[in-house]
């Protein structure tokens, strides 16, 4: 890990829990409701709403599809058991496979996204059950790759990880004692069997961070980040191009401003 990636994971604790309890005090809200994938970045998520919140009001909520792996849904249930909170299991299995009955020509992007979106829907139905906040696991990485659906995982009302690039956020699980078994795993959207995050992405997280770093945080352009950082001339471009791609996932609706002589 390069030094310019590095946390200090006890300040950054203390920082995000003390940000939760903050948010969630002004909503006038005291539940958190996640998704829990069987992945890092929820566990994380997780494990800081109990911190903040407690056990009683932090809920862990398992939405496994046919294809979801036996290894994420163990790994789910596990984060749920270890950090001790509530948990609830739904399989979106049938209300998926119902609607694609209509487009059997359906490719994996639009399966993947309608999976990701029904999804946050229960999640969102189930804050309204329970009066509690649906809380975002997205990382910064994830933010700027443009690597999650629109209205999907990418919707919530807080999202404590979003200014934590990924490599940051294994840190972070590390210092939480996130379970050893789930840090170590390749990253996967597990939305289609088999397919890593790197195997989609076409790099690792390791070098996409380093870039996002130089081009977000430092403003440098692409040009001195290969001169200048040794990097990997395609990898830079394939980084780049995937943040110029999802710029619209990362503003809001366009709204046109009427001229007040309307």
């Amino acid at each position: 890990m390069e030094n310019i990636l590095k946390i200090d994971p006890e300040k950054v604790e203390t920082f995000l829990v003390d940000f939760i309890i903050n948010a969630f005090t002004s909503s006038n809200f005291n539940i958190a409701i996640i998704g829990i994938s069987g992945g890092v970045d929820s566990a994380v998520v997780a494990s800081l709403c109990k911190k903040s919140l407690g056990k009683k009001n932090t809920y862990g909520i398992i939405l496994p599809y046919k294809n979801t792996t036996k290894t994420n849904l163990d790994h789910a249930y596990h984060v749920c058991k270890t950090l001790d909170i509530k948990y609830l299991k739904f399989d979106i299995t049938p209300q998926i496979d119902s609607y694609f009955k209509n487009f059997p020509q359906a490719n994996n992007i639009r399966r993947g996204n309608k999976i990701s979106r029904e999804r946050m829907s229960i999640l969102y139905d189930l804050s309204a059950h329970f009066s509690g906040l649906v809380v975002g696991t997205s990382n910064k990485s994830e933010i700027y790759l443009g690597y999650g659906t629109l209205y999907g995982d990418l919707a919530c009302a807080i999202n404590p990880l979003g200014d934590l690039y990924k490599t940051q956020v294994y840190q972070l699980a590390e210092y939480l004692d996130i379970p050893k078994e789930i840090r170590d795993k390749k990253p996967s959207a597990d939305l289609w069997p088999g397919q890593t995050d790197e195997e989609e992405l076409g790099f690792t997280y390791e070098e996409a961070d380093k870039v996002l770093y130089y081009y977000i945080d430092e403003k440098m352009e692409p040009s001195e980040i290969i001169k200048n950082k040794k990097i990997n001339e395609g990898i830079v471009k394939k980084v780049i191009e995937r943040i110029k791609n999802s710029e619209f996932k990362r503003r809001l609706p366009l709204i046109p401003k009427l001229p007040s002589k309307f």
